[in-house]
């Protein structure tokens, strides 16, 4: 909230204070460090339920009286909007920091006020991965946002702080926690390190609720030091060698994401912990973070540590300052700050509901991007970026991505909507632009086709001969000489038809191609243009990968984060679940990137384009693996989906559970492919002449240019186009400079 006081006007409406001598409900308001001010309602003793609200709702309404400005409701906790929920707001954020609803003594309400604050709320914060999962189709505007650090603060003890006085006097090696000890703290674990290793010293740092100080274990090196000021905290944990997260695993921690984490790696100190999913996931893989669940295995992860020699704790701490260089405060109250201006820009231009009417805040862009997928969310960074303007994006979606949109589902297991998507290319220059946004893990796609009872390598190759025909192919001469004995000769290669009975002959045609096109396209493989399949070559040798790029790999953390990060920027703004029919009077722009089909920019006018779409059926399975690979082709004609992807593969997590996705082709739908034949190129080229007049809008992507490419094709595409604009601009604004100073 500090942080967000750079951006705006903060007020912290604290929970009220009860006082025996009150006679009538008021507000006390402090002025704090750092722009903050702090409200503090004061009730009269006795008050039920029912008139608490009442009171508070009138404080609340008597300290915004007057205000024009807009108004941003920040709520930590559902319980606050039964006073609240009758007051006008321009946005509402809920920070979801835990799952309130299985803390000990939670409101027995709190789930049905946590869903009417869900339906109120513009953006939805979650403080972890597991909190973001299991909300995450709860929302159109929900994010993860782990917790940050102040690396600064918690650094401070590596400048030599004095150790506190209950401290300074404890024999080393000292192992310590700080924080609210309740009823998610694993006592028994805790006593019984402490009793395996009487030599040590536990300290524990922190106020004591819901639970009774008698349930505390009692030791002679078990240290109970109370509660601390923030202040005070970096001073503690620079006396200890190993910190502490001793959490049981009961409803109460599930959805835990523990801020200490990053603040005890900030003052330089290994962590064990229990297995918290969250620590797991997002720390889980840093040599100085160990995960032990009993207390044999914590103290053995100690002593280990203990144990570590300098150049191992050196090492340790430099992939912990790594780890922790994105996740500052400043950074994360940055990009908060930019989706809650959205969110009141959002309100504005909507009208808040769709209203046609002239916004009552005009705001004007250089850009409007339509589209969130990779053409658009490419222009619109490089022109934010490389050409210092503001941008408005828009998507009819509820999130940017476009199709390469994905998400974790129930089961945890990172999912692609709108079916699998796999970055590979040949160009480094994209491979090093999409960097800029995301870490890579290494991944080659392969692919295997069900046919006749066997799963066999696709593309065909010498081990899919070999298999199929029970052949003993045992050279690359050897399977061309094969192919070449079944292919069937084609005076003129016209259609996909053709060239593929011409590569490999009619039986390997009906087994792969012909049932799997006519699913895929809705037409015979002799309607269709011959470069459809020239994408999937026939080989002679064992290279069972998919794709032969020089660059194969997965966003680490997916394609949603990577857009994340590409749109993040101070220039762009971000409207999802509108498209370009819904945009009101209000909103303005000089230039116009369109990203969405392009017959559909000229209202059809000529026709319809034809596409192919698609149809996803998605499914968590009670198995740890259901297939070899991640996808596997379904040619066959009795079968309705053309192909099942298993995700894990894609993602490189391990879980008890996986899932899947099964691929219908439709003829109806969102548009996917462009049909590749004449008839469809010839309307495309009327409509690509109507383009080419039209001054201030730029076409980009599949669906704008009626072709299908690769992702990386896309994002070539985009970067080039935009390389283009640019220039245009700066010729123009050079060719103003020179007139005005002509004029003069």
């Amino acid at each position: 909230m500090t942080r967000l006081a750079d951006h705006f006007d903060v007020t912290y409406w604290e929970e009220p204070r009860v006082e025996a001598d009150c006679t009538a409900p008021r507000l006390e308001r402090e002025s704090l460090a750092g722009g903050l001010t702090r409200a503090v309602p004061v009730l009269p003793a006795g008050l039920d339920a029912g008139a608490s609200d009442l009171a508070l709702r009138g404080l609340l309404a008597d300290m915004l009286a007057g205000e024009t400005a807009p108004r941003v409701f920040w709520y930590y906790t559902p319980m606050m909007l039964a006073f609240s929920a009758g007051v006008r707001a321009d946005a509402v954020v809920y920070d979801c920091m835990d799952e309130l609803a299985n803390f000990a003594f939670a409101p027995a309400d709190i789930a049905i006020r946590e869903a009417a604050l869900m339906a109120r709320a513009d953006i939805v914060l979650c403080g972890g991965r597991s909190l973001y999962a299991a909300r995450a189709d709860r929302h159109r505007n929900i994010h993860c946002v782990p917790s940050g650090v102040d690396i600064a603060h918690f650094a401070r003890g590596a400048d030599g702080v004095p150790d506190p006085a209950d401290q300074a006097g404890l024999p080393r090696p000292r192992l310590g926690f700080y924080g609210v000890i309740d009823e998610r703290m694993d006592l028994a674990l805790l006593e019984a390190a402490a009793q395996a290793r009487p030599d040590w010293s536990f300290v524990m740092v922190g106020p004591v609720v819901k639970i009774a100080e008698a349930d505390l274990p009692r030791a002679a090196n078990i240290h109970w030091l109370g509660g601390k000021d923030y202040a005070e905290l970096p001073a503690y944990a620079a006396g200890w060698d190993i910190a502490l997260m001793p959490f049981a695993r009961n409803a109460a921690t599930d959805f835990i994401s523990p801020t200490k984490t990053p603040e005890y790696m900030a003052a330089g100190l290994p962590v064990v912990s229990t297995s918290i999913r969250d620590v797991v996931a997002d720390y889980g893989h840093l040599d100085s973070i160990r995960i032990a669940d009993d207390a044999q295995a914590f103290v053995a992860a100690c002593e280990n540590l203990l144990a570590d020699s300098d150049a191992a704790r050196a090492a340790w701490r430099a992939e912990a300052r790594d780890c922790l260089a994105d996740k500052s405060w400043d950074g994360i109250a940055g990009r908060i700050a930019r989706k809650i201006e959205t969110a009141l820009v959002t309100r504005v231009v909507s009208g808040l509901g769709g209203s046609k009417e002239p916004a009552a805040t005009p705001r004007h862009y250089d850009v409007l991007v339509v589209g969130a997928g990779f053409a658009g969310s490419v222009m619109a960074e490089r022109i934010a970026r490389g050409s210092g303007r503001s941008v408005l994006v828009i998507d009819k979606r509820d999130h940017i991505a476009g199709n390469a949109f994905d998400h974790e589902d129930a089961g945890g297991i990172l999912v692609h909507k709108y079916g699998p998507h796999i970055f590979h290319t040949n160009s480094r220059e994209i491979l090093e632009y999409l960097t800029r946004f995301t870490r890579w893990r290494p991944y080659e796609h392969r692919v295997l086709a069900s046919v006749e009872g066997m799963l066999v390598p696709m593309p065909i190759n010498r081990t899919t001969l070999n298999q199929l025909y029970g052949l003993d192919l045992a050279t690359d001469a050897e399977a061309e000489a094969y192919l070449k004995s079944v292919a069937v000769p084609v005076p003129e290669v016209r259609t996909s038809r053709d060239t593929v009975v011409a590569q490999v002959g009619e039986d390997l045609y009906a087994k792969f191609f012909e049932g799997y096109t006519r699913k895929q396209w809705g037409v015979d493989p002799s309607q269709l243009d011959k470069s459809v399949a020239a994408r999937v070559p026939a080989r002679t040798n064992t290279d069972d990968r998919y794709f032969t790029d020089t660059y194969q790999c997965m966003p680490a953390e997916g394609y949603t984060a990577m857009f994340a990060r590409m749109l993040d920027e101070p220039r762009i703004t971000v409207m999802t679940g509108t498209g370009f029919a819904d945009l009101p009077h209000g909103i303005t722009w000089d230039h116009l990137v369109w990203s969405g089909p392009i017959d559909e920019y000229f209202g059809h006018r000529l026709g319809k384009l034809p596409y192919r779409s698609l149809r996803f059926e998605h499914e968590t399975l009670p198995c740890e693996q259901a297939q070899p690979v991640a996808v596997v082709n379904y040619p066959n004609e009795a079968v309705p989906y053309t192909r099942i992807t298993e995700y894990k593969h894609l993602t490189g997590q391990h879980a008890p559970l996986t899932s899947i996705t099964r691929e219908y082709p439709a003829a109806e739908g969102d548009p996917y492919y462009p049909i590749p034949n004449p008839e469809a190129q010839a309307l495309y080229k009327r409509y690509d002449a109507l383009a080419r007049a039209c001054d201030n809008v730029t076409f980009v992507g599949r669906l704008a240019t009626y072709r299908y490419y690769n992702m990386d094709q896309i994002v070539g595409q985009a970067l080039a186009t935009w390389r283009r604009l640019d220039a245009r601009w700066r010729s123009t604004a050079l060719a103003d400079s020179e007139g005005a100073i002509a004029a003069e």
